[in-house]
């Protein structure tokens, strides 16, 4: 009876062996791209892991030769007690490899895997489509090369010298002695208007209106005015003598519109409006006692005879009559 027993334990015991299987045992390999893509793959792409049913931290930790400690810390753990099947965790340092764009298996996005190209890291969704330009492997961003705006490498050159007497250059020395205002939005552009051609009239003291002319000095006349041509050189206006320091009057009353020495050949110079049509300059001086913007009455003394800007102690006057030069003497009075 004993006997019969033992005999059927020993049956029962080799049965029960030969069912049994051998533990399975995890592979440390890198799996493939493809193995990496299949749904519910575990993947462990470079130093990524996703969690998969069953798993602890203990287990990953353990797995990928680290503490569960250190993979708490990398991850941000509250409780390591608690991971979810699909997250994605951090099984080296964080920095190591940049992390994907979004998590694999989140409703909605695409699963990412880290792809090494050439010495980098770019993230490439698992169907195919790029997602950015690759990062190096150090984990340190490029800094883009900076950018000039295109008129911060450019440099005006100086401004030349002296110009030559005209209105246009006239309003722009004018202009410059301006200060600067905040710039405004520009009014919209209008049309120009087309100026009425000038009504020609015989030349006499009564073409000028009600403008009461005098002599600027008391010398005598050097230089007569001259239209030129033929040869012949122009001159604007007329020359009168004088000694260095006598006074240069206005030749009417009115407002200084200029008082400098920007215009070529004229040196110091003072230029009058008297009207909308005539003007009255004075050139060569040696002193100027007015400024831009002052308003001088007839005889009144505005500078000093001089030489500037020429060869003779003289001073150059000059009337013009909308911009045009004519000849002082038939506006001025006998003597």
């Amino acid at each position: 009876m004993l006997g019969g027993i033992a005999v059927l334990m020993v049956v029962f015991v080799v049965a029960g062996c030969g069912g049994m299987t051998p533990a399975p045992v995890a592979e440390s390999r890198v799996p493939t791209q493809i193995e990496a893509a299949r749904p519910g793959a575990a993947v462990s792409v470079d130093r990524f892991y996703t969690v998969r049913k069953g798993d602890t931290l203990y287990s990953i930790a353990r797995a990928h030769g680290v503490t569960p400690r250190e993979m708490t810390a990398w991850n941000n753990l509250q409780d390591a007690s608690r991971i979810a099947v699909g997250q994605l965790l951090h099984v080296s340092p964080p920095g190591a490899a940049p992390a994907p764009a979004t998590a694999p298996g989140v409703p909605g996005s695409a699963e990412v895997l880290p792809i090494a190209i050439g010495g980098g890291i770019v993230a490439r969704p698992l169907d195919g489509s790029p997602t950015g330009a690759a990062e190096p492997a150090t984990g340190h961003s490029i800094a883009p090369a900076p950018t000039f705006a295109s008129g911060d490498s450019l440099k005006q050159a100086p401004k030349g010298g002296k110009l030559p007497y005209s209105v246009e250059n006239l309003a722009r020395l004018q202009a410059q002695t301006v200060a600067p205002a905040p710039p405004a939005a520009a009014p919209a552009a209008q049309p120009e208007t087309p100026a009425p051609p000038p009504v020609v009239s015989p030349p006499a003291v009564a073409s000028s209106g009600d403008i009461d002319w005098a002599w600027p000095a008391p010398g005598k006349v050097l230089a007569i005015f001259t239209e030129g041509g033929d040869g012949r050189e122009a001159n604007k206006g007329i020359g009168i003598a004088g000694k260095q320091g006598d006074p240069v009057l206005a030749a009417a009353s009115g407002k200084v519109v200029y008082s400098g020495s920007g215009l070529r050949g004229y040196g110091n110079l003072v230029i009058v409006r008297h009207s909308a049509m005539f003007l009255s300059a004075y050139a060569h001086n040696s002193r100027i006692l007015v400024k831009e913007g002052q308003m001088v009455t007839r005889g009144q003394k505005i500078a000093e005879i001089g030489n500037s800007d020429t060869d003779q102690t003289k001073l150059h006057f000059e009337i013009r009559q909308q911009g045009k030069p004519v000849d002082p003497l038939k506006f001025l009075p006998p003597r």
